[in-house]
């Protein structure tokens, strides 16, 4: 991108495959800096949709749909990594920016390759193996090379806690698809963490501070983010180097989530990383001096990466459909939760619910972590996500 070529209320275009909720977050910014953007999604009632300036309803998937929306943009992000990387590989060799670059998303995206990455390039992960086929990982358990209890991935279509399962015994194999995936050791760890790394073209490099995430037993997916973290300053410390560590052999552009574990032996372990803004991330909005959203696009147009300081300690929880509700969705408690200090809602445009959908996010914000604990702790059981039907 030439020096003189502007970004801001210009002809100049962004294009953003995925018009989901951190879609719709990420277009807030584009909004407030009038950088035109033109977003793909299958959905006709994505949640993206009102805030750009085109939509397209199209199949992330398809190489030749990707391939033309990516044609009349100058810079293509992504808001999921369910898309066709052929076709971002082909936009990029004929000149157009496409930032995560496509060969780190390859990377990314098959949680096989993904795992074989950190061992190659020496970044601590838990032991695992990988296989093709069920018939590959029933051998591995046969012969021993793995052993209850482990962790169960699919190598590639897993997200909000899907394609992953916790196996304590045989009596759990028969539900298992037949798929390419992994099975890593299952690691007692004290914390699960996230850091959030921002990285430019020319190589500027910001982390956020680190998180603590609380995971939903049954769903798999995080239910509460804490910032900061109460852990010492020498395994943040260690976080962050590991984080950028990563982001560099990635040779990352853009925002990267890196999820790790601070084990019981206080080691720290990277679980997986995310190449996009991030639920981990989302507290950043009130908590941060930048958003995690804001940082991206930055990062992507190789702007100056703002300051992360944490200005106010933070707990995030997740909006998810209740279990037993399906349908028209009805936030039960909300004007009450409204109405406590130090709260923000974000309801994420999507009409309908059902059992743990992501439906939005509350962060509440405090002087003191053990205030915002308190206080969501009694939002939480204040907000249902319901629906005027039940299953």
């Amino acid at each position: 991108m030439p020096e003189h070529k502007t970004y801001f209320s210009s002809d100049f275009k962004l294009g953003i495959l995925g018009g989901g909720q951190l879609g719709k977050m990420l277009l807030t910014v584009t909004r407030q800096y009038d950088i035109t953007t033109k977003v793909l999604d299958p959905s006709g009632d994505a949640p993206g949709r009102m805030a750009c300036n085109e939509f397209i309803q199209g199949d992330l998937m398809d190489e030749e749909t990707v391939y033309r929306f990516g044609q009349d943009c100058d810079v293509i992000t992504i808001e999921i990594e369910g898309v066709n990387i052929n076709a971002l590989k082909r936009l990029e060799k004929e000149g157009k920016k496409v930032f995560p670059r496509p060969d780190a998303l390859e990377i990314i995206k098959d949680k096989c390759v993904q795992k074989e990455f950190y061992r190659d390039q020496k970044i601590p992960t838990a032991p695992f193996k990988t296989f093709s086929t069920k018939a590959e990982m029933l051998q591995l358990l046969e012969e021993g090379s793995i052993f209850y209890p482990i962790v169960w991935k699919a190598a590639t279509g897993g997200y909000d806690g899907r394609g992953v399962n916790i196996l304590k015994g045989p009596e759990q194999l028969e539900d298992l698809p037949d798929v390419k995936g992994l099975c890593e050791e299952l690691i007692p760890f004290q914390k699960e963490l996230a850091v959030i790394v921002a990285r430019s073209e020319r190589g500027e490099s910001k982390c956020f501070p680190v998180v603590e995430m609380d995971f939903h037993p049954e769903a798999n997916l995080v239910e509460y983010v804490f910032s900061p973290s109460v852990i010492d300053e020498n395994l943040q410390n260690k976080a962050l180097s590991l984080a950028m560590k990563v982001a560099d052999k990635l040779n990352h552009v853009g925002l990267l989530a890196v999820e790790m574990f601070l084990t019981e032996k206080g080691d720290i372990l990277v679980n997986e990383v995310a190449p996009r803004v991030h639920n981990s991330g989302h507290l950043t909005i009130e908590g941060n001096a930048v958003s995690q959203f804001e940082q991206h696009i930055r990062a992507i147009l190789d702007l100056p990466l703002a300051d992360t300081t944490i200005e106010r300690p933070a707990v995030m929880i997740n909006l998810t459909g209740e279990e037993g509700y399906e349908g028209p969705v009805l936030y039960k408690g909300i004007r009450e939760v409204m109405a406590l200090p130090g709260t923000h809602v974000h309801l994420y445009g999507k009409a309908q619910t059902r059992p743990f959908r992501k439906m939005g996010h509350i962060t509440i914000t405090a002087e003191k972590m053990e205030d915002a604990r308190i206080m969501a702790k009694k939002v939480k059981d204040q907000i249902k996500v319901i629906s005027t039907h039940e299953q």
